[in-house]
């Protein structure tokens, strides 16, 4: 890990898109989402800002915070078990006077005396639906040379069809209009066709600043960080852009889950993602994979503690996944634990944790629209 401390401490908002994924969220929060194998979406943010110095991390949760709690534990895995600074967890009713959040701006009302209390000179805030490696150290860089008051991350891509169709209040999503470096304009919810300057969600200001921010917007009853305190003050407030050009992975819906796990058997894509500084995880002391013989395997993803003795392609496979023997398996997503038992068919399937799928059973589904096993179902 890097050792040099960053003159930041990080933020994350773990609940942030949950309703994007119902399916995957019924007990747990978007941070808490298998993705790549055997990691959870968290972790990547959670390294980033780690490798990157930040040393001192919060995360504001809402609801179904155990599996992330369990996934996190003291912060050990990321080095972050310390008597100052660490990692801390804020559930939401950890004081008197703190409620269920809506938006940036109330969680982070909810933390203010924290804040105050903090040396670091700057602030990172980022969401846990993107997995990215990502260069924290090189963000805060070009914010502290462009004299920002505000450096807001985006990428150029389109908006997904899922995001247009989402809930206005709920999910808002954000575009750019820059100029010479400088966000002009905030567009919510852009019906916008093509290419656009899509915002990540990930900021840094300067920690005084934001506690000013928060403490004025809170009072006039603001709930939306970008909608309420930036796009308003664009004139008054240096908001820089900066541009995210290294591959990443957005969830927006569950299609976008598959594809983007899928993706992952290329391995140009493997490699960019995981490129540079590692990503960490909760340790699991599992046995290597077994093949067992007449297991047939191509194209695979496979973490440790899976046991195949059928037949898999096109397929990403969770720890402890087991495959029996005479099961085929194919353009399928399979979380932790699950058991394909003998002469089970599956594909465009993807199961969530614990779930079985029994002797003969076949299960179809297609590439535009996969086939969810809830968590500890049996089929």
């Amino acid at each position: 890990m890097v050792n040099s401390n960053a003159d930041a401490l990080g933020i994350i908002f773990p609940n942030s898109y949950d309703s994007l994924v119902p399916e995957l969220v019924s007990e747990r929060l978007m941070a808490s989402i298998p993705f790549a194998g055997r990691y959870r979406m968290v972790d990547f943010i959670l390294s980033s800002m780690v490798n990157c110095g930040i040393d001192n991390i919060s995360i504001i949760v809402r609801e179904n915070y155990h599996s992330l709690m369990d996934h996190l534990g003291s912060g050990r895995e990321w080095d972050l078990a310390r008597k100052n600074g660490g990692l801390n967890i804020f559930p939401p009713f950890a004081e008197k006077g703190i409620k269920v959040y809506t938006g940036r701006v109330e969680a982070l009302a909810s933390v203010l005396p924290f804040l105050r209390e903090q040396k670091e000179k700057y602030v990172v805030m980022a969401d846990t639906n993107i997995a990215a490696n990502f260069d924290f150290k090189a963000l805060i860089e070009a914010h502290v040379k462009s004299s920002a008051d505000v450096t807001a991350v985006y990428a150029e891509e389109k908006i997904p069809e899922s995001a247009r169709k989402t809930d206005v209040v709920k999910d808002l999503y954000y575009t750019l209009n820059i100029d010479n470096g400088r966000v002009k304009k905030i567009y919510m919810n852009s019906q916008k066709e093509g290419i656009q300057n899509y915002s990540m969600n990930v900021y840094v200001i300067d920690r005084e600043l934001l506690i000013d921010q928060i403490h004025t917007a809170f009072v006039r009853g603001y709930a939306y960080f970008e909608r309420d305190i930036l796009a308003p003050q664009l004139e008054k407030l240096n908001v820089r852009a900066y541009k995210y050009d290294r591959y990443f992975a957005r969830i927006n819906d569950m299609k976008s889950y598959f594809d983007e796990n899928m993706k992952l058997l290329d391995d140009k894509n493997l490699d960019a993602l995981f490129e540079g500084n590692p990503i960490y995880t909760k340790i699991r002391d599992d046995n290597p994979t077994r093949y067992i013989n007449g297991a047939k395997g191509k194209n695979v993803l496979v973490a440790d503690g899976c046991v195949i003795e059928g037949e898999v392609e096109n397929c990403i496979l969770f720890r402890g996944v087991k495959i029996a023997k005479g099961a085929k398996v194919k353009n399928c997503v399979l979380m932790q634990d699950t058991v394909v038992e003998e002469g089970a068919r599956l594909e465009y399937v993807i199961t969530d944790k614990n779930v079985t799928i029994t002797v003969g059973k076949e299960l179809y589904g297609t590439d535009s629209f996969q086939v969810y096993v809830a968590k500890y179902q049996t089929v």
